[in-house]
């Protein structure tokens, strides 16, 4: 178990971390959420000694090993595999097979294993550290935004990895069901202290929220309190008779103490600003295609239409030609055959993966904001930096110093100062924090204009999608429907390589699925028409007891044929009620029957 009591910590007259305590218990595996700048990362550094603090203590057992994702790419091996076999125990060197598994798992093809690690991207070099960090099978293990190098699939094995990992782990990630399908615990870092559950990050929000919310309502009754015998002792203070009242007044003030008020926390609250778009399509995509090198094509004869609605999701893995397509759409790059066409009332906001490298490091927020709209009033300018959560004197901090998390927010901000009809956004959530996530998805609902957004986050492909642009199995192709329709009719290559047994189960799972849902879909309409029926009937009832007492009322007092207009009246309800009684039989028998033969079925 590792045990952290009494820690704090400053960074240039900043607290981040205020008297914090907590253990890691053996098996858990704990997903670190916080607002970015709040010192998660630091935390990790504390943990593996990187930092140091002079208050606190960190306490490890005996032999208790650290395996931590580093960004620093240094190889000493010929070979990506001899180069993972680097991070096998001593007494697994032979197990070479190991390495091979994760490297993978990680994205790595058979014959990559066999290349240089200087031949490989950054990202992909960071894979392979990541590979020797895993095999080394720490005690605890600590990952740092690690899907932000990770493309769809191998994050989808990375999770099912991680589900079987059985010693300790700390995950920082932006994605949270990623976080949540991964993690038993959630801690977060909050106003300079940390608190850890059992649980998602849904529970963890929903209990600091209910927390602080009592917080406030018993801080405002203090005050009350406290303003109720302050105009009490200011009130009776000269008389001498009230004296003893008096001082006993200022001493429970002085054993009340005072709650503090809470300091607000800032949120990405935003809307891109949007231009209106009177035709269809925005742009048509006209049999591209596009490489680099002759020799290499990333796309290939590739067509769509851009409706002014579309929300558009481009997937696949990492290397293959997502990004390039986007800066094809936005006009950075040109097709070597086919053609774009854009409308000419088509305006973009494009998010690219350069455009943080392009931010200029010796200007201020404002100013590099100021710089692209130098037409805007200097109040839009501070406007759109409070959007972004750079109100006041933030908006004044040089760009140089920026974490990748605040530099993603001022490219952001520089979309918006801008209006557009179509959203170009290249993984745009990478070193956002989990809040910032979402509100970056509700700031696409609320966009009317059309969105394509390349994107790794499968909580963003299931929510944003309705047709994809898929990059898998070396083509680039569009689907229409959703992410689930995709998985559901097409899948990832790798995972849908299965054996023979396993595809044969897999279709009469499906197969009894089908049946199940036909079954349900019967079931449901003959339940609804029951129910309609027995209301029918009810109503019928209480309408034929008050023809039968409207009835006996008129007896002897009205005549001959009001009687028997009455009479024929209540003997309609009575043959509308018999139908129905008899329909009811029906319903009842199909019901049973169906649940007899689903069961014989199943049986």
């Amino acid at each position: 178990m590792l045990q952290i009591n009494n820690l704090s910590l400053a960074f240039g007259g900043q607290e981040l971390l205020d008297d914090i305590s907590f253990n890691i218990h053996s098996g858990e595996r704990i997903g670190l959420v916080g607002r970015n700048g709040s010192g998660k990362t630091t935390l990790l550094r504390l943990i593996t000694g990187e930092v140091r603090t002079e208050e606190g203590r960190i306490s490890l057992p005996k032999n208790y090993t650290i395996g931590y994702l580093k960004q620093h790419l240094q190889f000493t091996e010929p070979t990506v595999l001899q180069e993972a076999c680097l991070g096998l125990k001593a007494e697994e060197q032979d197990e070479v097979w190991k390495a091979e598994k994760i490297l993978t798992g990680l994205g790595f093809s058979e014959a990559e294993f066999y290349q240089s690690p200087a031949e490989f991207s950054g990202g992909f070099q960071v894979r392979l550290n990541l590979a020797k960090v895993l095999l080394g099978e720490p005690h605890l293990l600590l990952l740092d935004e690690p899907t932000n190098y990770l493309d769809i699939v191998s994050i989808r094995w990375f999770t099912r990895f991680l589900q079987r990992w059985p010693n300790e782990l700390m995950l920082i990630t932006h994605d949270r069901d990623f976080m949540n399908s991964v993690t038993t615990h959630t801690m977060a870092i909050h106003r300079q202290k940390v608190k850890k559950i059992e649980g998602d990050t849904a529970k963890l929000f929903e209990q600091i929220a209910v927390e602080e919310e009592v917080y406030e309502k018993t801080r405002r009754k203090e005050q009350k309190k406290r303003d109720d015998a302050m105009e009490f002792i200011n009130r009776f203070r000269a008389l001498a008779a009230r004296a003893s009242l008096v001082q006993s007044r200022i001493k429970s003030l002085e054993k009340m103490g005072k709650k503090e008020e809470l300091a607000k926390i800032m949120d990405l609250g935003f809307r891109f600003n949007s231009l209106e778009f009177p035709a269809k399509q925005l742009m048509r995509i006209n049999d591209i295609s596009f490489g680099y090198t002759p020799e290499r094509t990333l796309i290939e004869k590739l067509s769509l239409d851009i409706g002014k609605k579309d929300r558009i999701c481009v997937v696949g893995k990492n290397g293959k030609g997502k990004s390039t397509l986007l800066r094809l759409l936005a006009g950075e790059l040109e097709p070597n055959k086919g053609q774009i066409t854009r409308h000419a009332n088509c305006q973009i906001g494009y998010f690219g993966q350069t455009n943080i490298e392009r931010l200029n490091p010796s200007l201020t927020i404002e100013q590099e904001l100021a710089k692209l709209r130098p037409d805007l009033r200097y109040s839009d300018i501070r406007r759109t930096c409070g959007a972004m959560m750079f109100g006041g004197d933030l908006a004044l901090k040089p760009i140089s110093i920026l974490s990748g998390g605040e530099k993603s927010r001022v490219s952001l901000g520089k979309i918006l100062l801008s209006p557009t009809n179509l959203l170009l956004l290249d993984e745009p959530t990478n070193h956002l924090d989990v809040e910032s996530c979402d509100s970056l998805i509700a700031a696409l609902d609320d966009f009317p204009g059309a969105v394509i957004i390349v994107t790794h986050s499968e909580m963003f492909l299931h929510h944003l999608a309705k047709r994809l642009i898929v990059f898998n199995e070396e083509r680039a192709f569009l689907f229409d429907g959703t992410y689930q329709d995709f998985l559901d009719r097409v899948g990832w290559e790798p995972e849908a390589k299965k054996p023979k047994k396993e595809k044969a189960a897999t279709a009469a799972r499906r197969t009894q699925e089908t049946l199940e849902a036909a079954y349900n879909k019967k079931r449901s309409a003959l339940l609804a028409k029951t129910t309609a029926v027995e209301k029918m009937i009810d109503d019928e009832e209480l309408a034929l007891e008050a023809a039968n007492l409207r009835l006996a009322e008129a007896a002897g007092q009205v005549s001959g044929t009001e009687i028997q207009k009455l009479q024929i009246k209540a003997h309609g309800h009575q043959e509308v009620l018999d139908a129905g009684y008899a329909e009811l039989e029906k319903l009842i028998a199909a019901l049973d029957a169906p649940d007899n033969a689903a069961r014989s079925s199943i049986i």
